[in-house]
């Protein structure tokens, strides 16, 4: 059987430029603390965990002094650069540069509305998006959906920008209603802020499904952009299976099959889906 990894799944740059500071830090101490999960896979985690990395809270970065932390590429907003320069906490910064150019375009934005609102389209309560929000003093309004429309009003001037990870049909469709409603049309400034290297691999993942008999899409749970990807591919080819790991996979999936795509989320290691491709085909070996 055909057993095949897409050559574009895997970690977008802004992950791996994380991990690869993580690990060169890691590599002259034992410990090194990271502000929120590196990553939305629990398995690579795991890895980095027993090479030294810490995972913490917002809540427990505030109790600490005289010591290292990863800012992940989600980006943070600017009290925490703050409260480590009064601690004497060292930042190693890995916030994505399409984050930090993001997080620049709202604060000039910001600051040329005049009695204006700046609205977000991202998730609420998600890293990224208090990072961006905490660059105007949280004044934006966030919306993740048309039903958050009612939160706008159309009579004054707006400025839209996107979390970099929303999809962006969804953006578009957004954008779409907000010009619409707008009664200060040449005062609405839209922006498409969205990343092109995460909004692509959706119709290349959609091409990727049809050509196999089965999918298996590996990916953390806690992954949006896995969820959405996942949906992709499920709708291109309904012989799709999501999992986080070999250990998830199903003999019966691959009983008269010949072949099998292994693609995931910009979460993935490529590691997990080798391993994932290599679990394939030792149940390949022991039901034949």
């Amino acid at each position: 059987m055909k057993i095949e990894i897409d050559r574009k799944s895997g970690f977008c740059f802004g992950v791996t430029n994380a991990i690869e500071k993580a690990e060169a830090a890691l590599s002259e101490t034992n410990q090194l603390f990271c502000l929120g999960d590196i990553v939305h896979n629990d398995a690579e985690i795991g890895r980095l965990k027993q090479a030294g990395l810490v995972t913490i809270t917002r809540e427990q970065f505030h109790t600490l002094q005289n010591c290292r932390v990863l800012i992940r590429a989600h980006g943070e907003p600017p009290e925490t650069y703050e409260y480590a320069r009064k601690n004497n906490i060292s930042l190693i910064d890995a916030t994505c540069p399409v984050v930090l150019k993001l997080q620049a375009r709202v604060r000039t934005a910001f600051n040329d509305l005049s009695k204006g609102q700046l609205v977000i389209f991202g998730k609420t309560g998600h890293a990224e998006t208090i990072g961006i929000n905490g660059q105007i003093g949280y004044k934006a309004i966030i919306i993740q959906g048309k039903e958050d429309l009612n939160k706008i009003d159309f009579e004054k001037p707006l400025k839209l920008f996107s979390q970099t990870t929303m999809p962006i049909d969804d953006f578009r469709e957004l954008a779409g209603l907000i010009r619409d409603k707008s009664a200060n049309l040449e005062k609405t400034g839209i922006h498409d802020t969205i990343c092109r290297q995460v909004a692509n691999r959706g119709p290349h993942l959609e091409e990727f499904s049809l050509r196999f008999d089965v999918i298996i899409f590996v990916s953390g749970r806690k992954s949006s952009n896995g969820a959405a990807l996942f949906k992709i591919c499920k709708e291109a080819n309904p012989c799709s299976f999501f999992v986080e790991g070999p250990e998830n996979l199903e003999a019966d999936w691959f009983k008269g099959i010949r072949s099998a795509g292994i693609c995931g989320a910009t979460s993935t290691p490529r590691w997990l889906m080798e391993d994932t491709a290599r679990e394939i085909e030792r149940l390949l070996h022991i039901t034949a």
